[in-house]
């Protein structure tokens, strides 16, 4: 198992590298420029050395180079810095911002909390229903639950978020004004009373999300679980007199989490990637508004930066899964 995690580790580095590049080439390529943003009423001169100082006149490889070395190498001493107190950055130059002239790592570190909380919230709330769903829908097939379960499945997985959050926005909050229908990210939680504001501000966008991943989860874990339970050893381990609770939670469902642990670890990327959609409709200020801001803004860096980092979280929890599935099943040896 070492020796597979150290030669998946070292197969990744080019792998990002590589991706990296694409991504560098595909945003620069966009159409839209810096330019765009400055005023026409700015005279030639002076949108030169805006350029300039931004750049943005560099050649490409020149800049793809330079914010690789930024990425890797300034960014992470960036961070030692503000642990631990130390100078190791001081003077360098840091990936920056064309919209905010900001450093682009301080930006989403500022909204980073805003994404964990909702849609991590989500995510975790939606794997904790859905597990036990799926299992038992397929323990107990056609039952009147397994039927209630696929049709909210369905609804859930094939409407789109933007409608359910809508729906919800009018019900709740429009209706009944149980909720808030737009989440106040300057809320800062310091005692009984900002705790419930800020949970009622939650529970509709965690609700439309929670819905989505619980309906596609769920599924799997059915589909998964009716898989091996039609398997002789099944049969096998019943025969031998072992009680049904340990047939199907012991047995069936180690073997049945193997495909599932697949989608659970590639869909933790995008807890960080935010929920573009439903962050436009609660209007969250997480990382998903600050993509679609950023990609409207011509902001490359910022965009080449947060499309690189869910990558490189796509790419590691692709590899943490894979390990998982070792763990799970003892038939599977990667030495």
């Amino acid at each position: 198992m070492l020796t597979f995690t150290i030669r998946r580790l070292l197969l990744a580095i080019p792998t990002l590298l590589f991706i990296s590049l694409v991504i560098f080439l595909l945003v620069d390529f966009a159409p839209g420029s810096p330019m765009s943003q400055i005023p026409l009423t700015v005279p030639p001169e002076v949108r030169l050395r805006i350029i300039e100082a931004m750049g943005a006149n560099e050649p490409i490889f020149v800049r793809y180079l330079l914010w690789l070395k930024q990425f890797f190498w300034v960014e992470p001493l960036v961070m030692i810095d503000g642990m631990f107190g130390t100078t190791y950055s001081e003077g360098m130059q840091r990936i920056v911002s064309w919209q905010s002239r900001s450093p682009v790592m301080d930006i989403i570190v500022e909204r980073m909390p805003q994404t964990l909380t909702v849609v991590g919230s989500a995510y975790v709330i939606g794997v904790l229903i859905a597990v036990p769903i799926g299992i038992y829908s397929a323990y107990r097939q056609y039952s009147w639950f397994d039927q209630i379960g696929t049709f909210i499945a369905m609804i859930g997985f094939s409407v789109p978020t933007f409608f359910t959050g809508v729906v919800l926005i009018l019900v709740f909050s429009v209706n009944l004004g149980w909720f808030p229908s737009i989440y106040n990210t300057s809320l800062r939680v310091t005692d009984w009373d900002s705790f419930v504001q800020q949970v009622r501000q939650m529970a509709m966008p965690v609700a439309v999300l929670a819905l989505f991943n619980a309906s596609q989860i769920s599924r799997y874990m059915r589909s998964s679980m009716l898989d091996n339970l039609a398997q002789d050893y099944v049969r096998t381990a019943r025969a031998k007199g072992m009680s049904e609770r340990v047939v199907v939670l012991k047995h069936v469902l180690r073997n049945s989490l193997i495909p599932v642990v697949t989608v659970i670890a590639l869909g933790i990327p995008t807890i960080f990637g935010g929920a573009i959609i439903t962050e436009q409709v609660f209007k969250v200020n997480g990382l998903g508004a600050l993509l679609i801001n950023a990609i409207q803004g011509s902001d490359l860096p910022m965009v080449q930066t947060l499309t690189f980092i869910f990558a490189v979280l796509i790419v590691l929890f692709n590899l943490i899964a894979d390990v998982l599935y070792g763990m799970l099943d003892p038939r599977i040896r990667y030495d």
